[in-house]
């Protein structure tokens, strides 16, 4: 018989599990989690707006039970009839017709139960399953091992007991909302046998022209037969190889298929992503008992660590080309996990893409992430990080958990492993920064590891022994790296070696965002700096207009960063005068200049790096996205509204950008004493393959009247060096005397006559500068051949700071935060309802307040087709 599955999505429901004389309340849909659950019964207020999170703690308290009735399926004779749990979130007693079947305590591990002889009889059955309060579960788990050191950062430390998404527990970014129940797919399967597993390994010959693809697959079956497996592989549809073997006694297949010239698999801008499909159907005499499928991509992934000037490096190379990983870290991009759906993946994802991010970092506070994430970015080329879920915390390490952990690992590395996205598994987030923060033991020197369990920091057992070696047996062209940040057991803080957590902008000593690229290492796995959303986000959850200002109890509860307040406050005073308009509008707009100032200055500078024996392989900014509506680093909210930074990050990762930066002058150092002199440097960044020659022109713009106050330099036929950097000016001279009008610097680059990438520095900090009207102005003209498209010509009169179009739902800019000078026309194309345009709102630094586009004062209206804005 085929093996048929029977989705058990619908008919369940749900209740208090001690209330004994509540009645059950109806769950809409399966997978579901119980704060879902509760919020489609009208049982509890959305614990994203307002204080509803507070609300919502009593439902961290509770225990939860769901039940569902079905009918048995037809099981013909000799079949097996098994129950599989993709995820019970977290300590689960499933019950079948009150009879007990599975006890399980950890989050991210499948199970398959089987329950043919329990289910002998016709008739109704009855699931039942109980989820133990958590996080009472967790501290009682706790309590059982006293001697253990139970420190980390971030929520309770009951915490590092459970095998449970930690951010759960509350995070610096997020609520504390303990959710229980049957977060992934739940089914009953009816076999005689079927496929278990299918592993497609790619050997490909150094020159690329010769790929060899392994593959193993194997089976469960109920019974002793001659079961045959026909592989066949394809591309595009089409089939390139077929082959039929002989399942051998201990129910595997293996088979061995040679591809000539491959399509290989790149990241987004260098190459396709192709993906080749390896397929198996198990046979017994003529019929088909099971199938299986994988799309995997033929492509080879190094970490490159070898020894150099600046220590010993750390960067990705794929297909043999060495790839600047500029990207940014993940968490999960929902607290209800079961809300997040795969379209919702694919837009993370997409916006990824079109912000020219090749790299995603996976954090080791969530969870192993949906299939439909990695398919995502295998689409589309987007690398990823793999984290194991570890965070933060100096985690146990009793028998049974290291089993449960053993059993974790093995499940999600042969779920992961055929994604060609996934180019490095890493042991955990920051546990070596606890360990080094509270003093525990860690001598690398020992290479013991049962030495390791003895100590006060037995989770180095975790890292450096059982991951690696379930990596290595299961997934081992894979690189596994120990932690995240780790390098070759020196301090984590060291910059010559492993990747770096640079978190000393925003905490530590706090230091000034523009000398960011001085801070960086090898490779750099974290930094932010936070930014208040948009304000129609900010709206979304503060609903009492009397909550929407910057130093509302609601916005502070919104932003559960430890000492925001002071931070924000220290960098914006640092940096930017109070702005004339005494609005929430007006502070976000200024936390969002700086967020997307920093990002600037990291990724310009480290992007720099690159080219000098790739000092810095790489930088992921601290983070991509939000888990709710809130107030954090991330440079895209909940929402998918970018902020500013997401287009300052985009513009810096141009596969060519030019870059212009005079030197840094530390004004509190010297008491705001202007500088006699700057130097200033110019230069290119390029990921191009191959040597590309361009002109970069450099002009010296006055802030006040926008005239150039000396002639523009110009170089002509610049050779631009492949995969690495361009140094143009190293020892240019700004002269203050000479020059004192403040002025920026505006680069731009051509290439085949293509305008490509332009950069403009400014003085620093923006508080010193008197910043003049601009005079914008602006012509629309819409597409021809899309009325949903239209272009804004923007053209200034004298220099402007981050022009910012408020994102709006419906609306999508193919540009924003725009730095511009006279002379140099920008274009932004907006894509979504027309009917949206004239009432965009923007600001740009140093204006009174936000500008509608209808009606700005300073607008040149545009007729285009006959459209007019008023």
């Amino acid at each position: 018989m085929m093996l048929s599955s029977h989705e058990l999505s619908t008919g369940w429901t749900f209740r208090d599990r001690d209330a004994v004389e509540e009645e059950w309340m109806p769950v809409p849909k399966v997978p579901s989690v119980v704060h879902q659950d509760l919020l489609a019964n009208k049982k509890l207020e959305d614990p994203f707006l307002g204080f509803n999170e507070l609300k919502a703690r009593w439902v961290n308290k509770k225990s939860w039970r769901y039940r569902n009735t079905f009918e048995r399926p037809e099981i013909p004779k000799n079949a097996r009839i098994e129950l599989v749990f993709e995820g019970l979130d977290t300590f689960a007693t499933v019950n079948l017709n009150n009879q007990t079947i599975l006890q399980s305590d950890n989050m991210f591990l499948g199970h398959r139960v089987d329950v043919t002889k329990a289910m002998e009889a016709d008739g109704e059955y009855t699931l039942d399953i109980e989820f133990d309060c958590a996080e009472l579960k967790a501290q009682e788990i706790r309590s059982q091992y006293p001697s253990h050191k139970w420190v980390g950062f971030n929520g309770d430390m009951s915490r590092l007991a459970a095998r449970k998404a930690q951010y759960h527990w509350g995070w610096d970014w997020g609520p504390v909302l303990m959710t229980a129940g049957i977060w992934r797919p739940v089914r009953l399967e009816v076999y005689t046998a079927r496929v278990h597993d299918l592993w497609p390994q790619v050997k490909l010959s150094d020159d690329h022209s010769l790929a060899e693809v392994l593959t193993v697959a194997r089976f469960e079956a109920n019974e002793s037969a001659d079961y045959m497996a026909r592989f066949c592989l394809s591309l595009d549809g089409h089939t390139i190889a077929t082959q039929e073997i002989p399942v051998s006694s201990d129910n595997e297949a293996r088979v061995s298929f040679r591809v000539n010239r491959p399509n290989l698999w790149w990241p987004h801008g260098y190459g396709d992503q192709t993906r080749y499909k390896i397929s198996v159907h198990l046979l017994y005499g003529e019929g088909v008992l099971d199938e299986q499928s994988k799309q995997f991509g033929i492509r080879t992934a190094e970490v490159i660590q070898r020894e150099d000037s600046h220590g010993k490096s750390f960067f990705f190379r794929i297909n043999g080309m060495d790839i600047f990983c500029g990207g940014s870290c993940w968490i999960p991009a929902d607290s209800i996990l079961t809300n997040i759906t795969p379209d919702r993946y694919r837009r993370w994802i997409e916006l990824m893409l079109e912000g020219r991010q090749v790299m995603i970092r996976v954090w080791g506070g969530g969870i192993y992430e949906d299939d439909a994430f990695y398919d995502a970015c295998d689409e589309l080329g987007v690398m990823v990080w793999q984290d194991f879920m570890f965070g933060c915390g100096n985690y146990p390490t009793w028998p049974t958990l290291l089993d449960s952990i053993r059993q974790e690992a093995v499940y999600n590395v042969q779920r992961l492993r055929h994604h060609p996205s996934i180019v490095i598994y890493v042991g955990n987030n920051e546990d070596y920064q606890v360990q080094e923060s509270v003093g525990l033991t860690y001598d690398y020197k020992d290479k013991d590891p049962e030495n390791w369990l003895k100590t006060d920091f037995p989770a180095r057992y975790i890292y450096e022994k059982l991951l690696p070696e379930v990596v290595t047996a299961h997934d081992p062209d894979t690189f596994y790296h120990f932690g995240s940040p780790w390098g070759d057991g020196k301090i984590s803080s060291d910059p010559t070696v492993g990747d770096m957590h640079q978190w000393n902008v925003w905490h530590g000593t706090q230091e000034k965002y523009q000398i960011f690229d001085t801070l960086g290492g090898r490779f750099n796995s974290e930094f932010g700096m936070e930014a208040f959303p948009h304000m129609s986000t900010i709206n979304h959850f503060a609903e009492n207009e009397n909550d929407r200002h910057p130093q509302s109890r609601l916005m502070d509860f919104h932003n559960k960063a430890d000492g925001h307040e002071r931070r924000l406050a220290t960098y914006l005073v640092e940096n930017f005068r109070s702005p004339k308009e005494n609005s929430l509008g007006a502070y976000i707009y200024q936390t969002q200049v700086m967020q997307a100032e920093t990002m600037m200055f990291g990724y310009r500078g480290w992007r720099r790096q690159w080219g000098n024996e790739r000092h810095c392989g790489g930088a992921l900014l601290w983070q991509l996205n939000d888990c709710w509506p809130t107030i954090s680093w991330a440079i895209v909210d909940y929402f998918l509204r970018p902020k500013p930074a997401y287009y300052a990050v985009k513009r810096v990762l141009h596969p060519l950008t030019v870059s212009v930066r005079r030197e840094h002058h530390d004004w509190s150092v010297v008491h705001a004493q202007p500088p006699l002199t700057s130097k200033y440097e110019l230069w290119i960044a390029s990921n191009k393959p191959h040597v590309l020659h361009g002109t970069v022109e450099l002009r010296f713009i006055s802030i006040q009247t926008g005239e150039e106050l000396r002639p523009p330099i110009l170089r002509q036929d610049i050779a631009i060096a492949a995969n690495g950097t361009t140094e143009i000016i190293t020892d240019g001279l700004i002269d203050h005397i000479a020059e004192p009008e403040p002025h920026v610097l505006a680069a731009r680059l051509w290439v085949n006559d293509e305008l490509v990438s332009r950069d403009v520095d400014w003085p620093q900090p923006f508080k010193y500068i008197d910043l003049p009207d601009p005079q914008l102005q602006v012509t629309i003209s819409r597409s021809a051949s899309d009325d949903q498209e239209q272009t804004l010509n923007l053209s200034v009169t004298k220099p402007v700071k981050c022009l910012v179009f408020e994102e709006e739902d419906g609306v999508k800019f193919s540009d924003n935060a725009l730095d511009m000078v006279p002379g140099d026309e920008q274009q932004i194309t907006i894509s979504g309802n027309p009917a949206l345009l004239s009432g965009l709102t923007f600001r740009f630094l140093g204006g009174d307040a936000g500008y509608k586009l209808g009606d700005f004062t300073g607008l040149s209206i545009g007729t285009d087709n006959g459209h007019n804005l008023q």
